[in-house]
């Protein structure tokens, strides 16, 4: 290799690994609600609506769900989606959890549909019993190496870059809002209510 492309090899591979570490950290908990039942932390500020002319449409999202179902979010057009990227090794994962549980059933009604994205758990079994052991009850995408997080997203769009992550389709099926820390449910219902809500 030519020294004149060392500092572009090392600029890519910097890059890369910080993309990399962006997308698979998995926050240290603070201001999570823990399972002794401390209060979670407002992550208000962290919510990213998007307004509504600006709104785009999601890639491709749909594959095999971890019970071995076929699932596309575009069959759910006309409901809002709330899509959670999550991971059964991941504690602020595990501390939104009971809060996702409570509030798709609560907004199933009002047209609210939930949809997990499993991610970089290397087989389905630790989610499958995360899924029971939190009275989970949606779907969710298996997404073993994260290529529906990294790829079902237009560039310049709200993604998920963390975990967990939320994005929240409008019924028309386009981003418009993300969070990317956990969330209680008071802060969930600020992120869909007025999605569920909108004219």
């Amino acid at each position: 290799m030519s020294l004149s492309r060392t500092p572009q090899v090392a600029l890519l591979t910097t890059l890369v690994t910080a993309g990399v570490l962006s997308l698979a950290s998995c926050g240290d908990g603070e201001g999570a609600k823990s399972e002794g039942g401390d209060r979670m932390r407002s992550v208000a500020g962290d919510l990213s609506p998007v307004p509504k002319r600006e709104r785009q449409l999601p890639n491709e999202l749909k594959g095999e769900t971890l019970d071995g179902k076929q699932l596309d979010i575009a069959d759910f057009k006309g409901k809002v989606v709330v899509i959670n990227v999550w991971g059964s090794w991941c504690p602020p994962c595990r501390a939104e959890a009971p809060s996702f549980a409570k509030v798709a059933k609560d907004t199933k009604a009002k047209g609210a549909v939930f949809v997990g994205i499993n991610t970089r758990d290397h087989s389905r079994e630790p989610a499958i019993a995360f899924e029971k052991d939190y009275g989970v009850e949606y779907d969710s995408l298996y997404d073993p190496i994260g290529k529906l997080v990294l790829n079902g997203f237009p560039k310049g769009s709200l993604n998920p870059q963390a975990i967990p992550s939320t994005i929240a389709l409008d019924r028309d099926g386009r981003i418009a809002a993300r969070a990317l820390r956990p969330l209680s449910g008071g802060d969930l219902r600020k992120m869909i209510d007025p999605l569920i809500t909108e004219k």
